[in-house]
């Protein structure tokens, strides 16, 4: 497996979260084959964080990678601070291989 932007090898743990990331990144209806790949969450970034849009951007991120990544089931997502480059970091924490674990998307 190979990290998507350096081409450098990466553990199996690195690559789900890197699927994640793709998978949360990715607007629906923007892949041409595939136009149920993604999620939401590109209609919910950049809109001002009320509780509501908050609940929304946890049920995308879960709706989301329960349908497209089942090497991972989430547990809980925690939202990080927005950066003024409009960058958020998001925790994610499941179940992979058995184990509980956690991991930091950017997204």
């Amino acid at each position: 497996m190979l990290d998507r932007e350096t081409f450098m090898p990466i553990s199996e743990w690195e690559h789900v979260l890197q699927s994640i990331g793709m998978i949360l990144t990715t607007p629906l209806r923007s892949r041409v084959m595939r136009r149920e790949f993604g999620s939401e969450l590109s209609d919910l970034i950049g809109r001002p964080m009320t509780p509501q849009i908050v609940l929304a951007v946890y049920a995308a991120c879960a709706l989301a990678i329960a349908q497209w990544e089942p090497r991972f089931s989430l547990t809980g997502v925690e939202m990080g601070e927005a950066t003024a480059q409009g960058r958020i970091t998001l925790t994610v924490y499941g179940v992979w291989q058995g184990d509980q674990v956690s991991g930091k998307v950017v997204l």
